[in-house]
This record gives structure tokens, sequence and C-alpha cells, in this order.
């Protein structure tokens, strides 16, 4: 089939990739002028399908006002917040009950795990090399986190992750570089998990979907999908319309206006999230692989001659304006833990993205209703961690095949049900 894809972030590529596998003609477009430039670029770079559950949970809400009084709080309200933010909050208020919570936990977690096998089968069999580190590791700090980890160490058991409960002697074996001055009680580590550079991956991957025949279009700005003809393509600004055999729209944010013509009304909203890279300036200094700080929800990321610190969860205001506050956190947990890794005074890259987030937790994979429209979206900040097989998955339907996973939960029909 000729199928166009709409987006070329790590979601669209990898999709691509996999179309491209299956024989399809396949043409990619994006609006910005390279690939992974949106959420995609400068993300923590976690793989831990343990720990890719709904943010809509029991207890979130009381969670969720605690942190806004918090001075370093991972969630905070920006304003101006969008009508499009209020109906979100509140349709994830009406998610957080413990029935939709772990059923949303099961679907996201049956993805995850199959993503990260779909994950190492694409490395294995192109060869591919990124930066990247194995093993993953939660640090706490006191009583209190142990005690708030106990819930989540549950949903690992349950989901089947290989993890020890260590103390602070042992975390400090696995990552010596860890600040002696800072209070550890223990630590969880996760052997199996993984941290990788999702943009050095996502383009190497383009280059193997160009490899068997995918063309990436840049600069295109799509206009919306129209109910005559929902196969063809134009840009916003006016062209001769391109018709596909099928459109599979992978654009995170901007697949609302896409849709909306369409009578697909997606409750997607930005979630945006801060990070900070930098330049390793002492090796010894500097973590193995990835650490999470339990207390301030804050991940720290070794990919290659780079540290990355990543975390915190802003609804509202705007994607443009950097929070001051935000980073300020981030520069904190890191010199709380490795002081003197890295160098601040060159080449350093703050970043600011949206996470393309549904109210409760799962992605949407699949048919959108509309003949020879499909969806591969909404994974909001589980995006790298579900792209491979949320992508496989899609190729499979679209193939007419079994995707050889239970889907339930994952299709349009759950959000038109909400």
């Amino acid at each position: 089939m000729k199928i166009a894809i709409v987006g070329a972030g790590i979601v669209g590529i990898t999709t691509a990739w996999e179309l491209s596998v299956d024989g399809h003609e396949v043409s990619v477009f994006d609006r910005r002028n390279s690939a992974a430039e949106e959420s995609s670029f400068a993300n923590a770079g976690v793989v831990a399908p343990g720990y890719v559950t709904p943010w809509a949970a029991p207890g979130m809400r009381g969670k969720v006002l605690r942190s806004l009084f918090s001075t370093h709080g991972a969630v905070k309200l920006r304003w101006p917040l969008s009508l499009r933010d209020v109906g979100w909050m509140s349709r994830f208020q009406r998610a957080c009950t413990l029935e939709a919570y772990l059923q949303n936990r099961a679907r996201m977690q049956r993805l995850a795990f199959y993503s990260r096998l779909r994950l190492h089968d694409i490395v294995a069999e192109r060869e591919m090399e990124y930066d990247r580190s194995e093993g993953y590791m939660v640090l706490l700090r006191g009583k209190r986190e142990h005690k708030l980890v106990q819930p989540g160490l549950e949903v690992l058991r349950t989901a089947g992750a290989r993890f020890r409960e260590i103390d602070a002697d042992e975390a400090r074996k696995i990552e010596p570089a860890l600040n002696t001055e800072t209070e550890l009680s223990g630590a969880i580590h996760l052997p199996d998990d993984e941290v990788g550079n999702c943009r050095q991956f996502a383009l190497l991957l383009k280059r193997e979907a160009e490899s068997l025949g995918a063309t990436f279009h840049f600069g295109c700005d799509i206009a919306p999908l129209t109910r005559a003809a929902p196969r063809s393509l134009t840009l916003a600004g006016g062209s001769p319309a391109l018709d596909f055999d099928a459109v599979v729209v992978c654009a995170g944010l901007a697949s609302t206006r896409l849709l909306k013509p369409l009578g697909l009304r997606i409750p997607l909203t930005p979630v945006y999230g801060h990070s900070v890279s930098a330049h390793i300036k002492e090796a010894l200094h500097a973590p193995r692989s990835a650490v999470m700080d339990e207390r301030f929800k804050v991940a720290i990321s070794r990919l290659g001659r780079r540290v990355r610190v990543a975390g915190g969860a802003e609804l509202g205001g705007s994607a443009d304006r950097i929070d001051p506050a935000a980073l300020k956190t981030l520069y904190k947990v890191l010199h709380d833990w490795f002081p003197g890794a890295v160098t601040l005074k060159q080449g350093v890259q703050q970043w600011k993205g949206a996470r393309p987030m549904l109210p409760d937790g799962p992605p949407v994979i699949g048919a959108s209703g509309v003949p020879g429209v499909w969806l591969n979206l909404g994974h909001g900040s589980s995006g790298w961690a579900l792209s491979c097989g949320s992508a496989r998955v899609l190729a499979d339907l679209v193939g007419g095949q079994d995707p050889g996973i239970d889907l339930e939960g994952l299709g349009v029909e759950r959000l038109l049900r909400g």
C-alpha cells in the first residue's frame, strides 16, 4: 500500500520503519525541518517498562496539590490555562479510580515490555550503535521514600519486572560516583532496564527506513484531514492534494487539529517537561547509567559523553518559556548526586518539551473509525519506551495481521466512551 505518515518524532519514525519492513510504500511528513525535533528531542531516555504507569492513579489529586505548594514540586500549573487544559484535568480526575488505574496500567505495561523486546530486536538486526547504558536505579533519600515506593514495587512484581531492593552501600557500588554527602537510605535496582538517546536512535532508524524506500518530507505543515477525502494530504498553506491508500497520524499534539474535521476529538494536552544536558567533565564523577531521584522525580542519565537531567510536569503556560524554577530543581538534584560531573560553563543545552498526554494514560493505536485513517498517538511521557512496540502493533493492524499482544483498551473507542 501507499501510506502517508504525519509526524516524524520517535513514534512516526518507528512506524515508518515497521511499515517499510512490511513492504509498503511509505512517505513521512513533518512540519519541522528535521526528525525528532519536539517531544523526542531531549527527553530523559529511560526505557523502564515496569515504571510505565498512568499518571491518573488513586490519591494523585492529593499528591498534585501538595506538589503545587512545594518549592521543588514535580507538578506545576502555569498560566494561562486553556479550556483544553481544564477539560483534560476533569477527565484526568475521573480516571483516577482504582479500577481505571489498574486497567490502564496493565495496558501500558503489556505494551512497554513488548516494546523493549522489539527495540532490542531492531538494534540487533540492524547493528545500530547509539548512546545507551544498561541498568536503572531509583534512589531513596529517606524513610518517607521507602514508604512511598512500596506500591510501586508491588506494580513491578505484578508486571514480572526483575528488581532488587538494595541498601546505600550496594547502590554506591553500582554507581560509585554518587555523592556521599547526600543522604541515601537505599535504592531499587532494575538491571534489565536501560537508558538511550531517543533522538539519536530516531535519526539512525530514519536512515534505515530510507534504505528500504521510505521518503521523508520536512517543513510540511499538513492541513486538517477532510471528510470528503480523508486519505488525501495538502499543505496548510495550500497545495495540490496527494492521495494515499492509508494515512497514519503520529503528529503528537498537532493530531487534534488534523483529526477534528473527521469528528474525532482526541483529548490531548501538553504536559511540559524540562531537561539539561551537559558534557562530562570528569568521567569518574558521572553516572554509569541512569538514576531517578524518587523524592524530586528527576532522572539523571548517562548518554555517551554527556549527562542529561530531566523531570517535572508543567500543565498550562507556553512551550517557548523555560521555567527558571524547574531548571533550578534539575541543577539541585544533579549537584546533590553527582557534583563536579559536568561542565556548566559552556555547551549546556536547556530544553523544554511537550509530552502529548491523554487523561487516562495509554496511547491510542489502530483504526480511527474513518476508513483508511490510522492512529498512533498519545504516548505522553512514555513515548520512547512505547514507540517500537506501538509501531509494530500498528503495522500488523494495517496489514491485517494479529499483533500477538492484547490490545484491549488501546483503540479509539476508549476515548469515545470517556
